[in-house]
């Protein structure tokens, strides 16, 4: 069973694999995190190459590499600990991937630093991460319908996610929101998405019902992505909290986290409770006065 189990999960995920082989941005991360590992040690690439170990072997790391790389594998491991989704330590690895790839090639030949960190930024500005496509109950609002919507029902309690598209924290949990709407959507409660990345107004104006939902797009403030309670049109509770500074305070956004802080199963019982009486239709009370019982006849 030892050997059965993870063998059935790398079964399981090869889908999965194929989806995310089949996207150029993976790919060509993975290609760029490894350049270094190729160059140094793949003949012919490695022959020639300035090398600092004791037998000249060009083809070999050498002991300032073996420490960079060493150091590159606990930081990844650090940041990787307060990661959630496979998404998020990929994408660890292959940031602090190049970081170190940047520093070796630079200190192996400036010119080959200087070509890997073009080539790097040709890659930042024309490959973007792929964004979640999957299964969700989610309703988008732009600056306009935002406030009408939430105002329509005010029975109707709304979970609403400010994000923006460049932030890979925001790419991180669509696959965790949109799983949380799945489960707990119903005619009570709704989940909505704006982005503010998009439309910079409804993070920073005043909306038409007097909320000022004050969510900075700015990447040094941390406070994207940000979720809202929303009861009877108002906001109730936000996660994560705002300092006086207006830094976010740190917050994990894992599924169970998102859970236990709105109480969604409490919210999810209760929401459907009250849409019940609103399915049903209004009940005619015993004893109407316009009413003829058979006893009147």
């Amino acid at each position: 069973m030892a050997v059965v189990a993870p063998l059935l999960a790398l079964l399981y995920s090869v889908p999965g694999l194929c989806r995310w082989l089949a996207r150029p941005y993976y790919p060509l991360s993975a290609l760029l995190a490894t350049a270094f590992l190729l160059v140094r040690k793949v003949p012919p690439l490695c022959q020639g190459l300035p090398s600092q170990r004791e037998d000249g072997n060009p083809c070999d790391f050498d002991w300032r590499e073996v420490e960079i790389l060493m150091f590159l594998s606990a930081i990844v491991m650090m940041k990787n600990r307060r990661s959630i989704t496979v998404e998020q330590h990929i994408g660890n690895i292959f940031m602090f991937s190049k970081v170190a790839n940047a520093i070796l090639f630079f200190r192996l030949d400036i010119r080959m630093g200087l070509l890997y960190l073009t080539l790097c930024i040709v890659f930042l500005m024309t490959c973007k991460p792929p964004l979640y496509m999957g299964p969700e109950y989610i309703k988008y609002f732009s600056d306009k319908t935002i406030d009408e919507e939430l105002d329509r029902d005010k029975r109707v309690t709304w979970i609403v996610e400010f994000f923006a598209n460049w932030s890979s924290e925001c790419q991180s949990f669509a696959p965790i929101f949109a799983d949380l709407s799945l489960k707990y959507n119903c005619s009570g409660l709704h989940f909505g998405k704006v982005d503010v990345g998009r439309y910079t107004d409804v993070s920073t104006s005043l909306s038409l019902s007097c909320h000022r939902y004050k969510v900075s797009t700015s990447p040094l403030t941390k406070q994207l992505p940000t979720l809202i309670l929303f009861q009877g049109g108002t906001e109730t509770m936000r996660r994560p909290q705002i300092d006086k500074k207006g830094r976010a305070v740190s917050w994990t956004f894992s599924e169970e986290n998102v859970i236990r802080e709105f109480n969604l199963n409490e919210l999810y019982q209760k929401a459907k409770k009250q849409a019940k009486p609103r399915e049903e239709g209004p009940e005619e009370p015993p004893g109407h006065p316009d009413r003829e019982t058979k006893k009147d006849k």
